[in-house]
């Protein structure tokens, strides 16, 4: 399936981390950051192209926030604030402030919380786009801890047996440190993918797997076809013999979590761009000791991977695997965005005149 969500080599143009931070960083500028926020925000899409997952970085996710911040959909300078708080938990109000500059304080909350509680949450409530929820879930790991990002975003899902949209692709992310071994990193969205992928597989013309959507009246679109102009995404697990009962049922926990624990509206009721977050952390030492938890995440992630693999497969995998292999490959070869991509890259840092050595 992701083969069809990838750029193809022929179609991409490799492109260096640091001048594409720089011009992404400049243009948040222009359209009204202020330099600490704008290296946020470029720094967020960055690390998701540089992680492989092309469907929340620069490629998809750069046009959509400079259209809302010079639409006034966004505000460049939110006034957010704590509306409700207690000592292991708050809840803020992002006064349409973005999600992918807004959630690191929040979990920079969490984490102080958790230091002094064990465990902080945080729930957001009328924001904007969150972008990869594992880079907020990961900020989590350098201070000992377990990171969780979950993010209710606009309706694009329809639940089991369901023909028009009701949920979001409603991601859940965890990040757990390690001693020796790589950080495993979960991160996915609870439909069968996000929608950003099909939007890559349309940019690319590459046909949509066996059941990843549905047709308007809702039925699973069973055989590989193009992408449609009218579409409808499908829980994970695509039918209820397959168990798409799970992942409706994942989507609607973390609209629960996110949006009516932080007493707003859910699903349709909360239209597109009112998007609710829940990140927390988990202060490892209040459970068990730091070290022994490493070592046996070591153990646990090596055991996983002795597994024998199955014919066909040369080996076994766990969460973020992939991701850092990306990051490793692309931080020395450069981050493939497809050559459309660049061509607008480029007319955009000239329209804002900003300096582009893309």
């Amino acid at each position: 399936m992701t083969q069809s969500f990838h750029i193809r080599e022929e179609d991409a143009v490799r492109v260096q981390a640091e001048p594409l931070r720089e011009a992404t960083e400049a243009l948040f500028r222009k359209v009204g950051l202020d330099e600490a926020d704008a290296a946020l925000a470029a720094d967020v899409l960055v690390t998701a192209d540089l992680r492989g997952v092309d469907s929340h970085g620069v490629s998809n996710m750069l046009k959509v926030y400079l259209d809302r911040y010079q639409s006034g959909v966004q505000k460049t300078a939110p006034q957010w604030r704590i509306v409700r708080e207690r000592a292991a938990s708050a809840n803020i109000d992002c006064d349409r402030g973005l999600g992918v500059i807004i959630a690191p304080k929040a979990m920079e909350i969490a984490i102080e919380k958790a230091r002094n509680t064990g465990i902080g949450v945080v729930t957001m409530f009328n924001g904007g786009h969150v972008g990869m929820a594992a880079y907020h879930a990961m900020l989590a790991l350098p201070h000992d801890m377990i990171g969780v990002c979950m993010t209710a975003t606009g309706p694009d899902v329809a639940p089991t047996f369901g023909r028009a949209p009701r949920l979001g692709t409603n991601p859940i992310a965890i990040a757990a440190p390690t001693r020796e071994e790589r950080p495993w990193v979960f991160d996915m969205a609870t439909s069968v993918v996000p929608v950003n992928k099909v939007r890559n597989a349309r940019r690319m013309g590459t046909m949509l797997p066996p059941g990843t959507i549905a047709a308007e009246d809702g039925t699973p679109v069973m055989e590989p076809a193009p992408v449609p102009d009218d579409y409808i995404l499908l829980p994970l697990g695509t039918n209820r013999d397959s168990g798409s009962h799970k992942g409706y049922g994942l989507a609607v926990a973390v609209d629960i979590m996110c949006s009516v624990l932080s007493g707003t509206d859910y699903g349709m009721q909360a239209g597109r761009q009112n998007y609710r977050h829940y990140v927390a952390a988990y202060n490892i030492d209040a459970f068990s000791d730091v070290g022994e938890f490493k070592a046996r995440m070591d153990d646990f992630i090596r055991e996983l991977k002795a597994t024998p693999p199955a014919t066909g497969h040369d080996r076994v995998m766990v969460a973020g695997d992939p991701e850092w292999d990306a990051l490793e490959e692309r931080s020395v070869k450069g981050i493939p965005l497809h050559c459309e991509v660049v061509d607008w890259f480029r007319g955009v840092c000239a329209e804002f005149d900003v300096e582009c050595e893309v």
